[in-house]
């Protein structure tokens, strides 16, 4: 089966890891498109004051981008934000909740002007995975509720890193309130189908399954995060064109087209059959 195969969420660190070598590996086992995630902040900068950090690391992230794609059939795009932990950091450095939220959405102003001058297909967001206080919690949900607005003015999708779980209607609702439809909103490391945002599912053979079987629309990612303490972590840049051979082996071929071809384009307007080379 022909087909293009898309991670919708690794990362790639041109600074402390592998870069646009790790995309070499993921083509090299069939892999055709890739969204770049930046990594958090702080593992690009000493630390997170202004707004000029954050641009910094969005910059590093399109150019590892950039050359990423050079090394794929397909192509790759970056997808910019705030990952939802730096309010803890912020926090623990003196911030008041209500100072590292107003930090956070000048950055995602940042990540939105990327987005509209081009290079970057999506915006990134979300809220704590662990537990926080209740002004540090409020404080997110307006970080992200502000990602939502921004999706909607540049047009385009939310990935959300969040707590886990299936039931999201909630922030589904808050997104359409922002004026941003629900399916351009993504659940980042989804465990199967869920209830709300699209979910991208982590690529473990459970998860894909329960997407497959469900006919509803899907991602694959492995979050692979390039950092060389943890090669392989979270899952490595081979997995998704592995698990795609997987999903063929057992007869899933309507589902390789969802995730790879119709989601991608539901989703983020973009093309990846015209797009392969």
């Amino acid at each position: 089966m022909e087909t293009p195969i898309l991670d919708n969420h690794l990362h790639l660190d041109p600074v402390n890891g592998r870069g646009a070598d790790a995309a070499e590996d993921f083509a090299n086992a069939g892999g055709t498109h890739l969204l770049v995630l930046n990594k958090p902040s702080w593992y690009f900068v000493d630390d997170v004051n202004s707004v000029d950090d954050f641009r910094e690391t969005f910059e590093l992230t399109t150019e590892v981008t950039a050359a990423a794609s050079e090394r794929l059939d397909g192509r790759a795009w970056p997808v910019l934000g705030v990952h939802p932990a730096l309010i803890s950091q912020l926090v623990g450095d003196g911030y008041t909740p209500e100072e590292a939220r107003d930090l956070m959405r000048e950055g995602l102003d940042i990540a939105a002007e990327f987005v509209s001058d081009g290079p970057a297909l999506a915006i990134k967001s979300g809220r704590p995975h662990y537990d926080v206080s209740d002004k540090v919690w409020d404080a997110s949900n307006e970080v992200m509720r502000h990602a939502f607005t921004l999706g909607a003015e540049t047009g385009c999708a939310v990935q959300l890193h969040t707590e886990g779980g299936d039931d999201f209607d909630e922030i589904a609702e808050w997104a359409e309130d922002c004026g941003l439809p629900r399916e351009q909103v993504v659940k980042h490391y989804s465990d199967g189908p869920i209830s709300g945002p699209i979910p991208s599912i982590i690529s473990n053979e459970d998860g894909l399954e329960r997407g497959a079987k469900s006919g509803e629309p899907f991602l694959m990612e492995t979050d692979f995060l390039d950092d060389p303490e943890r090669p392989g972590a979270v899952l490595g840049p081979k997995t998704v064109p592995n698990r795609v051979q997987w999903l063929l082996e057992n007869g899933y071929e309507d589902a390789i087209r969802r995730a790879h071809v119709e989601t991608p384009a539901r989703i983020y307007g973009i093309d990846t059959e015209q797009t392969l080379s």
